[in-house]
């Protein structure tokens, strides 16, 4: 079972479970995308170097490589590196935190 629940995700916000499920898997697709990119890039790298399979999978993004499309958006959904935008415009983020403190947090963790 993937953590966050469905019901701790629409339970702070005005998202329905529709809402939720189309968005997850809008995410999901923009990251199997990043990982497709990433694979190739690191194929024409491991080519050009005499085809190491191990030089492949160094190359491509730890997350992308190790865990499911699915599950990253789910946590992106829920971390705020993704946003749910309605059709009248209006931005949701599916987190407790605003993007103001998230963004507060990675500059002093940059500091």
């Amino acid at each position: 079972m993937i953590h966050p629940s469905i019901s701790d995700l629409t339970s702070n916000n005005n998202v329905n479970r529709y809402t939720l499920v189309v968005a997850t898997a809008k995410c999901a697709r923009i990251i199997t995308e990043e990982y497709v990119k990433q694979r190739e890039c690191a194929e024409k790298i491991a080519l050009k170097d005499g085809d190491k399979k191990s030089a492949v999978t160094n190359l491509i993004n730890k997350d992308y490589r190790d865990e499911k499309a699915v599950k990253l958006a789910i946590n992106g959904l829920h971390e705020g590196d993704f946003k749910v935008i309605e059709l009248d415009g209006t931005e949701k983020y599916l987190t407790s935190k605003a993007p103001e403190a998230k963004e507060a947090e990675e500059t002093e963790a940059a500091e």
